[in-house]
């Protein structure tokens, strides 16, 4: 679930400057650091680790997601794509016996300083199957608002037709919005469990292979969505479709698995240009995921 944050990022201490003491020339540094927060990518990780029990799963993962673009990330399975997911909106804290190092920022601010439903709110996520809970249609898209108290409730109606139509599943259940969200198909529960996730305007979503239980007109729709989205948002997509990467991805990130001194461990290996990368890779593990997707 998630929440759209009314604060604003702070100013880096550093970089601010009282006007009493410096006039209109500090108030114009002052300006100029307020800018450069405001321009902080939407998320971004330094020297993220993930470990379990000694073992590392995640090693030095760098890496920025800029506001309104969609950032794909690939690599072979067991490299770490969904682990390094939930790392960027605290669901590793879930997750007994693993362990998180390094920071992750949320627009310039980390989020290990604010409270993990907040953040879990503001960065929504969409996993691999729907998740549906009992209950109509709309009480599954209006679960996060009514148990979250970000809206009134005389907002609800309002939300609820926003949300199913952003998800583009309004004209198709408009007219029977109290019957059981499980007598929806796949396609349809995927698309409202998106739903569900806007209702709340989260400000990030992640998408852990939202289309690999879907059929090919299922999954068209959701990758319309997805283009339609991050006019607004910034999305992160875990895919193993090197076709559905060129279709939706502005940046393509890969990952994949290396020996360390305390054994293997998913590391970022190359992050660009999503079709440029995947034309000329620049790492040998890049080349060797795709060699390897084609075969």
């Amino acid at each position: 679930m998630v929440e759209l944050s009314l604060a604003e990022p702070a100013v880096p201490a550093d970089l601010c400057c009282p006007v009493a003491e410096g006039g209109a020339g500090c108030a114009a540094v002052a300006v100029e650091a307020r800018t450069e927060a405001l321009a902080a990518p939407a998320l971004e990780t330094r020297g993220l680790g993930v470990s379990f029990a000694g073992r590392p799963l995640l090693r030095g993962i760098d890496l920025r997601i800029e506001d309104r673009r969609v950032l794909a990330l690939i690599g072979p399975s067991g490299a770490g794509k969904t682990t390094l997911l939930f790392c960027l909106n605290r669901m590793i804290e879930l997750s007994p016996g693993l362990r998180r190092q390094g920071e992750v920022f949320l627009f310039g601010e980390p989020i290990a300083r604010r409270e993990a439903d907040a953040v879990r709110r503001e960065v929504g996520m969409l996993f691999q199957q729907p998740v549906i809970f009992p209950g109509g249609i709309a009480d599954n898209v209006l679960f996060g608002l009514r148990h979250s108290g970000l809206a009134p409730r005389k907002s609800f109606p309002e939300r609820l037709e926003k949300a199913l139509a952003e998800a583009a599943l309004w004209d198709e259940v408009k007219d029977r919005l109290s019957e059981p969200a499980a007598s929806l198909s796949v396609g349809q529960q995927q698309r409202l469990c998106l739903a569900r996730a806007l209702a709340v305007e989260p400000r990030v979503l992640l998408l852990d292979e939202p289309t690999s239980a879907l059929d090919p007109r299922s999954t068209d729709a959701i990758e319309e969505r997805i283009r339609e989205i991050s006019r607004t948002r910034a999305i992160v997509l875990v895919t193993h479709s090197l076709g559905q990467a060129r279709r939706v991805a502005d940046e393509i990130a890969c990952l994949d698995r290396r020996d360390g001194p305390e054994g293997p461990a998913g590391e970022l290996f190359e992050c660009g240009p999503c079709r440029e990368r995947l034309e000329r890779p620049l790492s040998r593990e890049l080349a060797r995921f795709l060699e390897s997707e084609r075969a």
